[in-house]
């Protein structure tokens, strides 16, 4: 597929999880509209825009566009507000997108009841980013789901495919507190 075509599809598959965004559920979900959710419903309803997706995108300027079980998928745009003074996308921009997709790949794994927190987290920047590049996507795939601990790793690759940063990560897996 040519690099056109899958930044297309990316433009695509933004453009219609924004149309299903309801600006009523704007903020943060209450408990009460998750807690009988498993993570991986919790994922689909911000898909489906019965919740709200995290205000955090707003301010970095990714988002969510995808989710399967033990899969995350989040889409961003550079922007020259995230530059550090090199003249260049900051870590924390590469950092903060990546661990999105990480943390929400191993919620999809969560049932009723259960959630995650983040141990340890580990990024690796292969190539710098800047504005030129249209969208990067996080891509997290968990490798351990267990009762305690889950494991995931991520990649930030543009549409062209090159690889820009790659990340991993071990969560403690605990019962969700009332």
């Amino acid at each position: 597929m040519s690099h056109d075509i899958i930044l297309q599809q990316w433009r695509a598959d933004e453009a219609a999880v924004r149309a299903r965004i309801r600006p009523e559920n704007a903020g943060i979900a209450r408990p009460e509209q998750v807690q009988s959710l498993s993570g991986l419903q919790i994922l689909h309803a911000m898909l489906d825009g019965e919740l709200p997706p995290p205000p955090i995108c707003d301010t970095l300027d990714f988002m969510l566009v995808s989710g399967a079980f033990g899969e995350a998928v989040f889409q961003g745009q550079p922007k020259r507000r995230h530059y550090n003074p090199l003249g260049t996308v900051h870590g924390g921009w590469f950092a903060t997108l990546l661990d999105s997709a990480l943390g929400c790949a191993v919620h999809t794994t969560m049932p009723v009841g259960r959630a995650y927190t983040t141990l340890e987290f580990k990024v690796n920047m292969v190539r710098a980013l800047t504005e030129q590049v249209p969208l990067v996507r996080a891509v997290g795939r968990v490798l351990h789901s267990g009762r305690q601990v889950a494991t995931a790793e991520a990649t930030l690759v543009g549409h062209d495919g090159r690889l820009y940063a790659h990340a991993s990560t071990t969560c403690l897996v605990f019962e969700r507190p009332a």
